[in-house]
C-alpha cells in the first residue's frame, strides 16, 4: 500500500498530512512543500522517512576537556592519557595467562575505593574464583560488585538498573546476544555484543572496558571493526618468563597512542615501575660484545633498554637470521647497507637479536644501535662503558637524527651514561655531564667506533 505524501514547512519544520497555502504553525505564506524521499533504494534503503536534524558547530566552537576519574595507579593513568574517561568504551588484549584480569581487578578495586561504583563482570570465571584472586591481592574490603554471566542481555538490564559508573566485561568472547543466530565467541556474537555494550556506554554515561583474546599473531581476536567502535584499544605485553608487563596504547580518542604503562608481575600482583629504564637495565653486568644501550622514546617517555646480537658462523647453507622484540625486514635491512655501504659481510654468518627484558621496538630511530651491536658482536669488541647509541640509518648509508633528542640524553645522564653517539645534524644538545659524539654516516661511525671504515 503507497504511504501517503507528507508536508514541511520551511521555515518552522511544521509537518502537514496535506499542502495547504498558509502554516498553521508559524503563519508564513507558500512555505509548505512536500517531503522528498532521502532515497530511492529498495525495501532496505531510508525511504521516505525523515529524521531529525542535527546541531552543527564550527570549528571554533570550545568546548572543556572531559573529566577525567584517576585510578590511582600512575602507570595505568598515564597510558589512558590521564584517567578514565566517562561514557568511554576501552578494549583491553593480552596473551592468556599475561595479567588482564589481574591488572583490571586491580583497577576496579582503587576505581571503587576513588567512589566510583564499580561491576565487575566475568564470562569465564566463576564469583569464588575472582574473590580468591582478590583475596591474594589483598583488595577483599574493596566495594566492587561481582556477577558471572555471559548473556548479554541480562547484563545490560543489570547495567541499566544499578548505574554503575564502570563496568568491566571479561571477555568479550564469552558474552552472547539471543538475537544472533551462531555460538558465543563467532565473529557475529562478536561484533553484535561490542556494539551493544559501546552503544550503552555513550547513552548512558557508564566506562565499559571489555576484554578480548588474542589470535596467534598477537591481534584481537574477532573482528577488526571492533577496534574501531570503542575508544581505546590498549595491549598487554610481556614474556611469560619476564616479570616485566608493557601495557601498550594503539588507539586512544581522549590520549597519545603508543603510549606505555610498566609493571613488574610479582606474588602481589602487577606493581607499577616508575623508572622502567633503571629496571630494565637492571640485570646488566659489565660491556660485553654484542651488548648496546639503546634510548628510545615510547609515547612521551624515554626508555632505555639493552640490545643484544649474536653473530656466530653457519654450519647451514643458509644463515639464520632470528629477532626478538624488533622487526625482522629492518635487521635484513641493515645488514644490507652494511654490507653494500661499508664492505662488511654476514654471509655465512648465523645472526640473533634479541631485545631486553621482553620489550618491543618499533621506531626507526633504534637502527644505528642495532648496526652498533651487530658489529660489536662480529669484531667481539664491546663499546665502550657508559655510552648509549640511538640514530636512524638510511639505505644510502647516511644517518639521520632522531626526534627528542634532548629527552633521551636526559634519561640516559639520569642513568649514569657519559657518552651517546648520535647522528649528526639535529640540535646542537648542551647537556651537562653527558658528551654527545656525533657521527656523519654510517661509515664514519664504523671507523671511530671500531677502528675500521
Amino acid at each position: 500500500m503507497a504511504k501517503s505524501p507528507s508536508f514541511t514547512c520551511t521555515a518552522c519544520g511544521a509537518t502537514h498530512t496535506k499542502w495547504s497555502g498558509r502554516c498553521d504553525a508559524c503563519g508564513d505564506w507558500n512555505t509548505i512543500v512536500e517531503d522528498v524521499g532521502l532515497s530511492a533504494g529498495g525495501k532496505k534503503s531510508l525511504g521516505a522517512n525523515r529524521g531529525s536534524a542535527i546541531t552543527l558547530t564550527d570549528l571554533q566552537t570550545e568546548e572543556s576537556p572531559p573529566p577525567r576519574t584517576h585510578s590511582g595507579i600512575d602507570e595505568l593513568d598515564r597510558v589512558l592519557g590521564g584517567g578514565l574517561v566517562p561514557a568511554s568504551a576501552l578494549l583491553v588484549g593480552g596473551d592468556p595467562g599475561i595479567g588482564k584480569s589481574t591488572l583490571l581487578l586491580q583497577a576496579a578495586a582503587e576505581f571503587a575505593r576513588a567512589g566510583v561504583k564499580t561491576i565487575y563482570v566475568s564470562g569465564e570465571e566463576a564469583t569464588a574464583q575472582v574473590r580468591m584472586r582478590a583475596k591474594r591481592l589483598g583488595l577483599s574490603d574493596a566495594p566492587v560488585q561481582l556477577a558471572s554471566e555471559t548473556n548479554l542481555r541480562n547484563i545490560l538490564t543489570t547495567l541499566e538498573a544499578e548505574k554503575p559508573g564502570l563496568a568491566i566485561i571479561d571477555s568479550i568472547q564469552t558474552m552472547w546476544s539471543d538475537t544472533v543466530d551462531s555460538a558465543p565467541g563467532s565473529v557475529s556474537q562478536v561484533r553484535s555484543a561490542a556494539h551493544e555494550l559501546t552503544t550503552f556506554a555513550k547513552r548512558k554515561g557508564v566506562s565499559v572496558i571489555l576484554v578480548g583474546h588474542v589470535t596467534k599473531d598477537g591481534q584481537i581476536a574477532g573482528p577488526r571493526v571492533v577496534e574501531h567502535m570503542v575508544d581505546t584499544v590498549l595491549y598487554f605485553e610481556g614474556e611469560r618468563g619476564h616479570q616485566f608487563r608493557i601495557l601498550r596504547a594503539v588507539k586512544n580518542r581522549f590520549g597519545p597512542a603508543d603510549e606505555i604503562g610498566v609493571f613488574e608481575m610479582t606474588g602481589r600482583g602487577l606493581e607499577q615501575v616508575t623508572n622502567p629504564s633503571a629496571l630494565f637495565l637492571s640485570e646488566r653486568g659489565k660491556p660485553s660484545a654484542g651488548s648496546v644501550v639503546f634510548a628510545g622514546i615510547e609515547g612521551t617517555r624515554p626508555v632505555l633498554v639493552e640490545l643484544q646480537a649474536l653473530v656466530a658462523p653457519s654450519p647451514h647453507s643458509q644463515p639464520r637470521r632470528t629477532v626478538v622484540g624488533w622487526d625482522g625486514g629492518r635487521l635484513a635491512m641493515i645488514l644490507a647497507v652494511l654490507e653494500a655501504r661499508c664492505g662488511i659481510p654476514f654471509a655465512g654468518l648465523d645472526v640473533y637479536l634479541n631485545v631486553a627484558g621482553g620489550m618491543k621496538i618499533s621506531e626507526p630511530a633504534a637502527d644505528l644501535a642495532v648496526a652498533a651491536a651487530l658489529l660489536s658482536a662480529r669484531e667481539d669488541a664491546a663499546l665502550p662503558e657508559g655510552a648509549v647509541v640511538f640514530g636512524e640509518i638510511s639505505l644510502s648509508g647516511a644517518l639521520r637524527p632522531a626526534p627528542q633528542t634532548e629527552n633521551r640524553l636526559k634519561e640516559a645522564q639520569k642513568l649514569g651514561f657519559t657518552t651517546a653517539l648520535a647522528p649528526s645534524g639535529g640540535k646542537a644538545i648542551e647537556t651537562s655531564g653527558i658528551k654527545v659524539q656525533q657521527m656523519q654516516d654510517l661509515t664514519s661511525f664504523v671507523g671511530e667506533v671500531f677502528g675500521a671504515g
